[in-house]
């Protein structure tokens, strides 16, 4: 695992989304081929501005201890000094998801 000073800035693709989250725990999960994040860092000053993109991610994650993301969908991870604002942004239709499946049935 990680120290629990570091912060992490993890983006992966889910739903044509690019996800863009802070994390203190990033570790090769239990599971074959996720990757496993926890420990959410979420803004906690309170104040008359309030970003929408995480507002919508922090009920989205609200209850999560941890979430396995495949890793495929993972785009990047960064060590971070600060932690800056979680977003997520849509994708449009321009964009094709990779890999393909390894294993596609004949007909």
């Amino acid at each position: 695992m990680s120290q629990s000073k570091s912060v992490y800035r993890v983006q992966f693709i889910s739903n044509a989304e690019r996800y863009e989250l802070y994390v203190r725990e990033v570790a090769q999960g239990a599971m074959f081929g996720f990757v496993e994040i926890g420990d959410f860092v979420w803004d906690n000053r309170s104040g008359v501005v309030v970003d929408p993109s995480e507002e919508k991610l922090k009920s989205e994650f609200e209850g999560v201890e941890r979430t396995y993301i495949p890793m495929h969908n993972v785009l990047r991870i960064d060590q971070v000094k600060h932690r800056g604002s979680a977003k997520v942004t849509e994708l449009g239709d321009k964009v094709t998801p990779f890999p393909q499946p390894a294993y596609t049935p004949k007909n």
